[in-house]
């Protein structure tokens, strides 16, 4: 049995949960989140919890069972709290700002890099070195933190860059200057 396909998921007060057949729609003070799920996968709602079943243990539904849990425990923590991903910006110059609904970065390029938030995802710039990506669709945050990372990915040797918060970039020595 999958350890984590087997436990049960919570739903929160304020979040109201409806199963129709393979298709789940949460709503809740954030959003609203609907997702089909693999037909395979039996979804059963008691009072307040949800539960994943397979209806064997064939390699295919042990594959997909955690996986369905684990979706729709962030549907429901995401329609309920919400999910967040801080970027730091690292560089002399380097430096991000919030004009109307667009993230607009200076990146040491000749020009200057804006970006339009997907729908449901919203900016946060509490400081020109911070970038706070907010939303309840953890798939949506995390893609566009990736899209802004990737516009000046950190470099091994200065530490220039985008990062996220909690990512270490292993430092490089540069060159020795020393001619054998």
């Amino acid at each position: 049995m999958s350890r984590i396909g087997r436990l049960p998921i919570t739903i929160p007060a304020g979040v109201d949960v409806k199963i129709d057949g393979s298709t789940v729609t949460v709503k809740g003070p954030k959003g609203e989140l609907c997702r089909q799920f693999h037909p395979n996968m039996i979804i059963e709602k008691n009072e307040n919890t949800l539960s994943v079943k397979r209806p064997n243990d064939a390699q295919e539904n042990r594959a997909l069972h955690g996986l369905s849990r684990s979706l729709l425990a962030n549907m429901v923590t995401g329609v309920n709290d919400g999910f967040k991903k801080e970027l730091e910006v690292n560089g002399v110059g380097y430096r991000a700002m919030k004009q109307g609904d667009q993230l607009v970065m200076n990146l040491g390029y000749s020009h200057q890099v804006i970006m339009d938030a997907p729908e449901g995802v919203t900016v946060e710039v509490p400081a020109p070195s911070k970038i706070v990506i907010l939303g309840y669709d953890k798939q949506k945050v995390g893609q566009f933190a990736a899209e802004v990372r990737e516009k000046r990915p950190p470099e091994p040797y200065k530490g220039k860059g985008i990062k996220y918060a909690a990512e270490v970039i292993r430092r490089k020595e540069g060159k020795s200057g020393k001619g054998k």
